[in-house]
């Protein structure tokens, strides 16, 4: 009798297993339904925006090119030839490379991921941040940084993997240190974001004097004067977040701009983390203030071709579409622990 209890209560528990095996599956099945409903929706939208983008370049290409554009920006990269960026670059540009497997996880180089509406902010901005950062590479996450440099059994760098090795196959030899940026492991501006603008701007408080009143000749913070194109607007991290929010805001932090030096001057009570001004002021951050003449800018952001509104239904389209990829980011991750629920009940029961 004791004998037949246990065989009865093993059966019992089988069956309890396998029921609850029955559920993960029937929820990976679900997962995998909604997941294909979505990317169906993300790609009609995309073709929505992919027409309007065309029609767009086709009319801002029609000026008189006094811009510094996008591919002058390329280019200036693609002089650093024994860079990583340029490497990258490199890569991105050839149709045969422009897919490896190697880069998937890159966002892009910081130069490329943003536009700004007049030269002169362009090369205050770029000479802020610096050659390095500049030509730093942007991935989503660790796992890109991770496949752009290899190690040996020794920890050292192994020149025939990663990008090193892409380099030696061209002809390109990296040279010393560069910054690669994982926007994954960045802290986002939680602030949130400024109500019915199409470009996403920061909701970061206008900077006041000890008197409470806004410092006279304050222009925007430098992080909202970064304009992204339709592309860059779209993206977003996987747990929501945009470019402006993770990227931009990790660079800038809350550096302010100002029409003039004297203006600026006046404001130091309220500058906490860098002030510009457009006449060629800079301070680094709190106490910290760069003097002398401007520098020669060898890598510099584009400039905005054409107008930069977009119209209503675009912009409601891109938040779908900024809406739908963080759905989809997180279905991946429900997708990731209800098969690792799966197997481990499959396991168990084996």
């Amino acid at each position: 009798m004791s004998q037949l209890n246990h065989t009865l209560n093993l059966n019992d528990d089988i069956r309890e297993r396998s029921k609850i095996i029955k559920q993960h599956e029937d929820n990976l099945k679900f997962i995998d339904s909604q997941s294909n409903q979505l990317a169906e929706s993300i790609l009609d939208l995309q073709v929505r925006l992919a027409k309007y983008h065309s029609n767009n370049v086709i009319t801002s290409d029609s000026g008189n090119g006094a811009f510094h554009t996008e591919e002058e920006t390329m280019e200036q990269i693609l002089k650093k030839e024994n860079s990583a960026a340029g490497v990258y670059s490199w890569l991105k540009s050839n149709a045969k490379t422009s897919g490896l497997t190697l880069t998937k996880d890159v966002v892009g180089v910081v130069a490329t991921l943003g536009k700004v509406e007049s030269d002169n902010l362009s090369r205050m901005l770029s000479e802020f941040l610096g050659l390095e950062t500049m030509l730093a590479i942007v991935c989503s996450s660790y796992e890109g940084i991770n496949a752009l440099e290899k190690y040996d059994n020794e920890g050292l760098i192994n020149c025939n993997a990663g990008l090193y090795g892409i380099g030696s196959s061209i002809g390109k030899r990296i040279n010393g240190r560069f910054s690669v940026i994982s926007l994954a492991d960045l802290r986002p501006f939680v602030g949130g974001l400024v109500a019915d603008d199409p470009q996403k701007k920061l909701a970061l408080p206008k900077p006041r004097l000890p008197n409470g009143e806004w410092p006279a000749g304050f222009v925007d913070y430098a992080v909202n004067m970064i304009h992204l194109d339709s592309k860059h607007l779209s993206f977003v991290t996987e747990i929501g977040y945009g470019l402006r929010e993770t990227l931009f805001y990790g660079i800038f932090s809350r550096l302010q701009i100002y029409k003039t030096r004297k203006e600026m001057l006046l404001a130091l009570p309220c500058i906490h983390e860098g002030a510009l001004s457009l006449d060629g002021g800079m301070i680094k951050r709190s106490g910290m203030f760069a003097l002398g003449s401007r520098k020669d800018v060898e890598v510099k952001f584009p400039l905005i071709s054409g107008g930069s509104g977009v119209p209503p239904n675009y912009i409601e389209t891109e938040e779908a579409v900024r809406k739908l990829n963080w759905e989809t980011a997180k279905l991946g991750a429900d997708k990731h622990r209800e098969q690792q629920l799966l197997d481990y009940r499959k396991g168990n029961i084996q």
